[in-house]
């Protein structure tokens, strides 16, 4: 056990049932304590170690008994000289009188160990209509420690601003009592990492000067953790993307009646037709794309130490899915002259539960330029070295991979271990808005990336530049979300 000043202790405090248990299960990455809808499931005090650093700091995380009856106690305090006394010296039956019994545990709690009170409340109530709060609140002001009010069961994920807009709602309600010192919003089910960054900032804010230099450490070793998986989960990340753009599949030539199919899909004719060689080709590389995606997301699972398999992704209507490379000859290319691009861009697809179907056929995007003869066809086959026609993923497909990728790394995120074990769930529409800016700021980088793709070949060479991007969209991603978050850890 350290000494006094290298240990900080919080004592999670609320009313019954708001979520101490199910938040302390969230900032630990544990199962701890018992969880179940029902008043008094906490029934003692338990303590946990969040976080030990080598200098032997410790950061202690109490879940506490939650308070009963608080205005009838409230009401029963005021009527004595010495109301604190008169709380923790009482006797009520731990069964018999269980709210009184946990609100004098809690309070016990509070003047025993806690160095800074974190207290919840549910944030699915205005503060008007939470009528134990005041009490609650009266009875932690006659303990006297620092608190910082956490709005917990907030609901469905929600833009920064409405988040600031219910924090003030709150501070407003609360500022007549001199020992609430802030209010964070802090999810039980839907936190952020960033946001215990923001935690832990407040909390440091209000310990006592003799705490501050162990917790500033405590502080650095948490970041640090976090910023650990951040960075492991962006090479997950990374190397999947790297795989898809790397990948490719070499179609089996059906000679020139394929060639003349395709002049035929790009004129609008014979539309429809997957018996050709495109359709297995095409089909294999999405199989691998679906596969990998799963993959890559049961990593980040397992990163964050969440439960649970990431469910069999179904990418569907992905426009402009393919890009078409073929070493045509030069008589070929002569044929076909002006008809026929060296690159057949748009090729649609859709992916449904069945599989792979392309009922709408192959639909030309555009033409990315006519094939001039003979002579072009030579150039063609030069720079890319392609003496065999090869399906690969085209540069739309993989930005709307990269947004795909920072849409999943953020559902895993945000994932609160209130929920159980990880289950993919729809994204909030402003998180789409977010991830399509922060892409499209850096489209310029990953059409370079792209580019690069050629050339180098191998995907885990490939993955590290990657990963430098990816990694810089979240951050800015994560800043958009939560402005101020990460100014420390930049």
């Amino acid at each position: 056990m350290t000494d006094g000043t290298h240990e900080v202790n919080l004592s999670l405090v609320s009313h019954t049932n708001v979520g101490k248990t199910t938040l302390a299960r969230t900032l630990l990455g544990e199962d701890v304590g018992e969880v179940r809808d029902a008043p008094h499931v906490t029934a003692l005090a338990e303590v946990h170690t969040m976080i030990e650093t080598s200098e032997g700091d410790a950061l202690r995380l109490w879940d506490t008994p939650g308070f009963g009856d608080s205005v009838r106690l409230a009401r029963r305090l005021e009527q004595s000289d010495s109301p604190l006394a008169r709380l923790l010296s009482s006797t009520w039956d731990r069964f018999k009188d269980r709210p009184f019994w946990s609100t004098q545990q809690a309070a016990k709690n509070v003047r025993d160990h806690a160095d800074v009170v974190l207290y919840l409340v549910n944030a699915a109530e205005t503060p008007s209509d939470a009528a134990y709060v005041g009490p609650e609140m009266r009875v932690l002001a006659w303990i006297g420690k620092p608190t910082l009010v956490l709005l917990n069961q907030t609901g469905v994920l929600r833009p920064r601003r409405e988040e600031e807009a219910e924090e003030a709602r709150w501070r407003a309600h609360v500022a007549r009592y001199n020992i609430v010192r802030d209010v964070l919003t802090l999810d039980a089910f839907a936190r952020c990492w960033v946001q215990e960054i923001t935690l832990l900032r407040a909390v440091a804010e209000v310990l006592p000067e003799a705490k501050r230099p162990a917790f500033a450490r405590l502080q650095d070793a948490w970041t640090r953790r976090r910023q650990s998986q951040f960075e492991e989960a962006m090479t997950a990340l990374a190397t999947q993307l790297a795989r898809a753009a790397c990948d490719r599949e070499v179609v089996d030539e059906a000679g020139l009646r394929l060639r003349l199919r395709e002049v035929g899909s790009a004129l609008g004719i014979g539309r429809g037709d997957e018996s050709g060689p495109l359709g297995p080709a095409m089909r294999a590389l999405a199989e691998r794309l679906d596969a990998d995606i799963r993959d890559a997301t049961d990593r980040l699972i397992a990163i964050y130490g969440l439960g649970g398999h990431a469910a069999r992704k179904v990418l569907e209507r992905l426009a402009e899915n393919y890009v078409v490379k073929r070493g045509l000859s030069e008589g070929k290319s002569a044929l076909v002259g002006g008809v026929v691009t060296g690159a057949l861009a748009g090729l649609k697809a859709d992916l449904a539960a069945g599989g792979l179907t392309l009922g709408a056929g192959l639909l030309v995007g555009g033409l990315l330029g006519a094939l001039g003869g003979a002579g072009l066809a030579r150039g063609y086959n030069f720079v890319r070295g392609a003496n065999t026609t090869s399906v690969q993923w085209s540069d739309t497909v993989l930005e709307e991979l990269v947004a795909g990728a920072l849409l999943r790394y953020l559902a895993v995120a945000h994932y609160g271990r209130g929920r159980g074990e990880w289950t993919e769930r729809g994204y909030p529409e402003f998180w789409n808005e977010a991830v399509k800016a922060v892409v499209e700021a850096r489209r310029d980088a990953l059409s370079k990336l792209w580019v690069g793709r050629d050339a180098d070949g191998a995907a885990e060479a490939f993955a590290p530049a990657i990963a430098e991007v990816l990694s810089a969209a979240a951050r800015d991603l994560l800043d958009r979300l939560y402005p101020g978050s990460l100014e420390t850890n930049a």
